[in-house]
């Protein structure tokens, strides 16, 4: 079966091809039915993705690495690059969460999309959205996952921009490629400098000679991996274009924050694990710049009131969580995946079940218009429910388990850091209570004319099997089956002491989300919600709500200073270098024009002319010779 590992990319790249080029070549004809062929293809890479990790499961732990030679990519004299795929633990892991819960959303994406005239190239770009996913997670080399990188990349502009028409939709999508552009830089040049230091891109070949390299050399490709980690899973300070990026349809959000690009920063910082284990300084970054980024990312959460900006910005904050157990080194590196998987099923849940939420008030994305809707969709709601206490970390649900293992390595590894990591979690449980108390339980503040409904099977169906695993996902540490399965990749766990017992640290985690949940309830469930936000707030939350004036940082540090940067080269090029290319000539010009009155064409000109230079030679020979 793992000879098939070619066909889980084919699959919905054959999608993507026929429902993008195909629609134009058969008048329209695809259109009746291209939505079903687009859910159909990556379902069969989820069944050829769980049939070759039933059998990865059956052999020995030395075996359980597999790799393909499709055909040689490129060759030159220094480096020869082949399409070559690698399937281990950590891929298997990812390929069941990509194609499984992309699946889903595929599914979801027929109801929810239904009546959209371009429903057919919809699903083209979320086919090609999986198979460049897909190329990334299996590629066994660098320059194979820049391609999967870079592919994942354009499907982002082309889904979060998908409804063009709004300006807004477009700005998004616009920016979004830029700031990522930004990260892609990073990875480009840390793979060249991989090709300067060890002669390939292979993870492999790289992996056996790391031990050779100096320690500053390992730490500037840490850093160049981190840059690109931080465009594609929206780390500081490349974090600036998640929240816009929910201007796209609301099945996009889910794909792009629970299985796949987001993702992509922490799959780089695990599979590259060889290289940051030898460099503590890069490893240290990695840790400072998740902890920032999880408080960042709550905080945003704590004033939105669009509802899929508060899980923007929850996403934001998890995805730190994750860098921060990949940062803390093979004591992390299987929690932060663990935490991968878990985000993945409560995060596309809730992304889902917002989308139902939206589909049943005519696409009103403000909770303050919202209220009371537990009874109006039930199912919506319930399968919400299992998300949100999996989010906040609800003993017994999957958060719990993921979550609680980072913030217990994080403690044992730095105090501070894990302290943080403990008020994260307080912060998740406020912003998360808030939002479900907005939306379904408080009063009705509809909009005049709306009538909730539940959403259709087709959408619903997803929520459940989404809700079942937000349940069900901690299975996975149950007898550290997880930590086991990725040890061939990642090294064998090493087991630090905590300051305290694991017991009492759960406890603590615990009654920190607990005060969360209450201070949420003080603020918000106890009291009237207007219909409109209150202008007069504090400091803390006109800046929450300003994203934390990422977008005036940037224009102050980059887009500013870019911006004047360009327009000093641009009068530069026209006053410095094409005024002196004009000015040339120019001149030339003005001695052509100068000679054009010399050469008239009349012969008593020429003859004066010349009766003028014969008597100049006469003038000269005699001051000469009476001199």
């Amino acid at each position: 079966m793992l000879g098939l590992l070619w066909l889980v990319i084919a699959l919905p790249l054959l999608g993507a091809v026929v429902l993008l080029l195909g629609g134009p070549l058969t008048k329209g004809r695809i259109d009746r039915w291209g939505h079903l062929l687009g859910t159909a293809l990556p379902i069969g890479s989820f069944v050829i993705s769980v049939l070759m990790f039933v059998e990865l499961l059956g052999r020995e732990e030395s075996e359980r690495q597999v790799s393909q030679h499709l055909f040689t990519w490129f060759e030159t004299r220094g480096l020869s690059v082949g399409m070559d795929l690698l399937y281990d633990p950590l891929a298997a892991l990812f390929l069941l969460l990509i194609t499984g819960v992309g699946s889903l959303i595929h599914v979801y994406s027929i109801g929810y999309m239904a009546h959209d005239p371009r429903r057919r190239r919809f699903f083209g770009y979320l086919n090609l959205f999986v198979a460049a996913m897909l190329t990334l997670i299996l590629s066994a080399n660098y320059l194979g996952l820049f391609l999967g990188w870079e592919g994942v990349g354009l499907a982002s502009y082309l889904l979060i921009g998908f409804w063009q028409h709004k300006p807004s939709a477009a700005a998004a999508a616009k920016k979004a490629f830029v700031i990522n552009r930004v990260g892609d830089i990073g990875l480009s040049l840390g793979i060249a400098l991989m090709f300067v230091t060890f002669g390939t891109t292979d993870f492999a070949a790289i992996s056996a000679v790391t031990g050779e390299v100096g320690e500053g050399t390992l730490t500037a490709l840490g850093l160049l991996l981190l840059l690109g980690a931080c465009g594609k899973s929206a780390q500081v300070p490349l974090q600036a274009w998640l929240l816009d990026a929910m201007e796209g349809p609301t099945p996009v959000s889910a794909l792009i924050h629970a299985a796949t690009m987001v993702t992509a920063g922490v799959y780089l910082v695990v599979r590259s694990n060889f290289i940051f284990e030898l460099a503590p300084v890069a490893q240290t970054v990695v840790v400072v710049v998740a902890t920032v980024t999880l408080l960042w990312g709550a905080i945003l959460g704590c004033a939105r009131d669009d509802i899929k900006k508060v899980l923007a910005g929850s996403t934001m904050s998890q995805i730190g969580y994750m860098m921060l157990g990949a940062g803390l080194g093979v004591a992390g590196y299987a929690f932060a995946i663990f935490h991968l998987l878990t985000h993945g099923f409560f995060k596309a849940n809730m992304f889902l079940g917002a989308g139902s939420v939206m589909h049943g008030m005519d696409d009103d994305v403000d909770m303050r218009h919202y209220g009371a809707l537990r009874s109006a969709m039930p199912v919506t709601f319930l399968t919400f429910a299992m998300g949100y206490l999996a989010i906040i970390g609800f003993p017994g649900f999957s958060g719990f388990w993921s979550k609680d293992k980072i913030i217990e390595t994080a403690l044992a590894e730095n105090l501070v850091v894990g302290i943080l990591a403990v008020l994260g979690a307080g912060i998740t449980a406020f912003y998360m209570t808030r939002l479900m108390l907005l939306t379904y339980f408080t009063s009705k503040r509809w909009e005049k004319g709306v009538h909730p409904h539940e959403s259709p099977k087709v959408m619903t169906v997803p929520l459940i099997v989404l809700a079942a695993l937000s349940v069900l996902g901690g299975v996975m540490i149950a007898g550290d089956w997880i930590v086991e399965f990725l040890a061939p990749v990642v090294g064998e766990v090493e087991h630090h002491e905590p300051p305290l017992p694991a017991l009492v640290i759960t406890l603590i985690v615990v009654a920190t989300v607990a005060l969360g949940v209450a201070a949420a309830w003080f603020f918000v469930g106890r009291r009237d919600v207007p219909r409109e936000a209150p202008q007069q707030v504090s400091f803390v939350t006109r800046a929450a709500r300003a994203d934390l004036y990422g977008d005036a940082i940037n224009e102050g540090l980059v887009v500013g200073p870019g911006r004047h940067l360009v327009s000093g080269l641009t009068t530069m090029d026209n006053r410095g270098v094409d005024g002196a290319v004009e000015g040339g000539s120019s001149a030339v010009g003005g001695l052509a024009q100068v000679l054009r009155t010399v050469q008239n064409g009349f012969v008593r000109s020429y003859a004066l002319s010349l009766l003028a230079g014969v008597l100049l030679v006469v003038l000269t020979l005699m001051v000469v010779n009476f001199a």
